[in-house]
């Protein structure tokens, strides 16, 4: 029998500490999630610009890929769009591994060692996310935070989809959304004067002279080492971890100092302070979208001089559902029925898409993946418009803006740019190969959906190049194996739209 790995034996020993009736249910979950983590690193491995492979031989059934060393690894056919945990080993030089972390180390490239530990974290935390899942109920949530609590895996394609290092079981079944327990945010003064606050903060976070800043509790137990603060309110975590509903609907964005998935999740003075300025824009070209479109509006954003102690306040997408209606993130439509339609999920791709090129062709690139993506529903489940949230990530182009008798906002930095490839990449990277891959499951259903879609949308140069060329993603692997390149790197994947003409 395998024996499970350091991490995973950790977690288990904590858990037999604070949930012990969680320890089987974990040990019963860790194949499945080894599995899960092993397919997305096996799509990475398939697809991804990565030095270390020379060459991709791919069969009808399998793919062999042999390294830059003279190794070779085997394995399934890696459909780049499939969501489900298709892959239980792989074989390198013959021998099967079933634990990407193992697999990871083995293959000894420059950082593996990190990224393996990185990996060890994601399936294990998978599987205690997994362990702590109730039978879930028929009806469809009341709470917008209620639909968030709902994704149990994260991030469909990313090998670290639950990598949660720093985070102990206990820590881990407290605030993270899947386990669905209520977070009790702090606050730490700050003086006013030493404080970047762009917008309005509510008097309940005001202290004479001094700021109230919301904080993450584990940032103030681990990053703040427990400085002066004092309790606030309870909140319920939403899919980020680090954003948290209040009661009555504000959605609290706090700095958590932790690598979850990719980043760490910080809060830069940068990013309060464009907060204002990007907000009344968005909101205002998101009206050229004939309703389809709403932008969830920044109330208010603060930094004490530090990105470990900032905190963001916005309103809930709720706010733009109207009575009998539903607004989820479009990662938690994979836990309805919705998407097993093929006629809803083309509806609700036609929707994406519409918004998307319409926004990007007047010069706003949205980072439209499942969690910063909203559909509204109606209450026969029809899609009927969308909702973005946090535009920390968008790209603008000032030349489009102009083009559209757009002025550009008065901001400078990496928000802004005339490149068209990183405009259509922060798209397309992921609206298509995020949100609705994720949504369709498969690279047949996700194909079907977009012949249905573009037939119907206007001819720009962007839609030309979706249609004929490859299709962008973030090359999330080889992101973590060179950390000393700044920024994001890229992968082209197979145009899913080549494969219906």
């Amino acid at each position: 029998m395998r024996r499970p790995s350091p991490v995973e034996t950790r977690l288990a020993a904590e858990l037999a500490e604070v949930r012990p009736d969680l320890v089987d249910r974990y040990a019963a979950e860790l194949p499945g999630a080894r599995a899960a983590v092993l397919t997305r690193l096996w799509r990475a491995l398939a697809h991804e610009p990565l030095p270390w492979v020379a060459r991709r031989v791919r069969g009808a059934h399998s793919l062999a890929l042999w390294l830059a060393d003279g190794r070779a690894l085997h394995g399934p056919r890696a459909d780049p769009y499939a969501t489900g945990a298709y892959v239980t080993a792989v074989r390198l030089d013959g021998e099967a591994y079933d634990d990407p972390a193992r697999l990871m180390t083995e293959l000894g490239w420059p950082h593996s060692t990190g990224f393996a530990a990185e990996l060890g974290h994601s399936a294990a935390s998978l599987a205690l996310s997994r362990a702590g899942q109730e039978a879930g109920s028929p009806e469809w949530p009341g709470s917008d935070w209620e639909w968030e609590q709902r994704v149990v895996d994260g991030h469909p394609f990313h090998p670290n989809c639950r990598s949660r290092p720093g985070f102990s079981a206990a820590e881990q079944l407290a605030y993270g959304p899947e386990h669905r327990q209520a977070v009790r945010l702090e606050t730490v003064p700050a003086a006013a004067g030493d404080c970047l606050l762009i917008g309005d903060w509510p008097a309940e976070l005001r202290d004479g002279q001094r700021l109230l800043i919301p904080v993450h509790p584990w940032q103030h137990a681990h990053v703040l080492k427990g400085g002066p603060a004092g309790p606030w309110r309870d909140a319920h975590p939403l899919m980020s971890l680090r954003t948290l509903a209040l009661d009555g609907g504000t959605h609290v964005k706090t700095a958590l100092t932790a690598r979850l998935t990719s980043s760490v999740r910080d809060i830069s003075a940068y990013s309060v302070g464009a907060a204002a300025t990007l907000s009344s824009f968005a909101g205002d070209v998101a009206d050229r979208t004939d309703g389809l479109l709403h932008i969830t509006r920044t109330l208010g954003a603060v930094t004490a001089g530090s990105p470990d102690l900032a905190a963001l306040l916005r309103e809930s997408p709720q706010a733009y559902a109207a009575p009998g209606e539903r607004v989820l993130p479009v990662a938690a439509l994979a836990t309805t029925t919705l998407p097993e339609s093929p006629s809803w999920l083309a509806g609700f791709t036609r929707l994406a898409l519409t918004v998307g090129l319409r926004l990007l062709d007047l010069g706003v690139a949205l980072e439209a993946h499942g969690q910063n993506l909203l559909v509204v529903l109606s209450g026969t489940g029809a899609p009927l418009r969308l909702v973005y949230r946090d535009l920390a990530d968008i790209r603008l182009s000032p030349a489009r803006l102009r083009r559209h008798g757009i002025t550009p906002p008065d901001l400078t930095g990496r928000l802004v740019t005339d490149d068209e490839t990183v405009l259509r990449r922060k798209l397309f990277g992921s609206l298509i190969a995020g949100a609705l891959a994720g949504t369709a499951g498969s690279g047949p259903a996700l194909a079907t959906a977009l012949e249905a879609a573009v037939r119907h949308l206007p001819a720009t140069p962007d839609l030309t190049a979706l249609r004929e060329g490859p299709l962008p993603t973030k090359a999330l692997t080889l992101m973590r194996l060179s950390p000393e390149v700044p920024g994001d790197q890229w992968t082209a994947l197979p145009n899913p739209l080549a494969a219906v003409r």
